[in-house]
């Protein structure tokens, strides 16, 4: 799961409220993802500015596309970068369902949000021994109130182990490939040591 900050309601007027918090904080990491094969993942800033100018972006409860609560294109949902991270502000329809949901939210039955992305830009490495990688540009697809926000159980979990899986094979291939020039060296060595010890006798 990504790091985010409390969500909340903020009152407009009596009748009207809106949703906001932040649904992903920069320059924090991640829980540990992967199960077995852990590692860890950091947003960088910049990497929604261009997804939030150009996408049509959702605003949905627990990831279901069935409880629209905003969206951009019709600006009931606002999303911004600031110097915490994503900001979201979601204006929710005047539906029972939405007004059962902020009810739960101010009560802090459901205090967390979780997105709905691919990313388009990343670099892995390794530190202290953990595999960890940088998330420097996404396609956002929604932000999303949550009950449980089980990140590695989403399919944008799937798709990271998928990624990651990848990454790992490239730093397997790697690794093998220099293995097997080490091989190669030390096997040429070994045949110019004899063939100068034949050239001597």
């Amino acid at each position: 799961m990504l790091p985010m900050t409390e969500l909340r309601i903020a009152d407009v007027d009596e009748s009207n409220a809106v949703i906001e918090g932040h649904a992903a904080v920069f320059d924090s990491w991640s829980e540990t993802l992967g199960g077995i094969f852990p590692f860890k993942e950091i947003v960088r800033k910049g990497a929604f500015v261009e997804s939030i100018g150009k996408d049509d972006i959702r605003a949905l409860f627990n990831h279901d596309p069935n409880y629209v609560l905003g969206r951009n294109r019709a600006g009931t949902l606002e999303l911004v970068e600031d110097e915490v991270g994503l900001r979201v502000r979601i204006t929710p329809p005047n539906t029972s369902w939405a007004k059962d949901l902020q009810a739960s939210i101010r009560r802090g039955d459901i205090s967390q949000m979780s997105i709905g992305f691919i990313v388009e830009e990343d670099k892995w490495s390794t530190e202290n021994g953990m595999d960890v990688r940088e998330i420097r540009k996404v396609q956002l697809f929604d932000v999303s109130p949550v009950t449980f926000p089980a990140y590695t159980a989403t399919d944008v979990g799937v798709r990271a182990m998928q990624e990651y899986d990848g990454y790992k094979a490239e730093q397997r291939s790697k690794a093998e490939k220099q293995e097997s020039a080490a091989k190669r060296a030390k096997e040429q060595a070994r045949l110019e040591n004899l063939k100068r010890k034949f050239r001597n006798i």
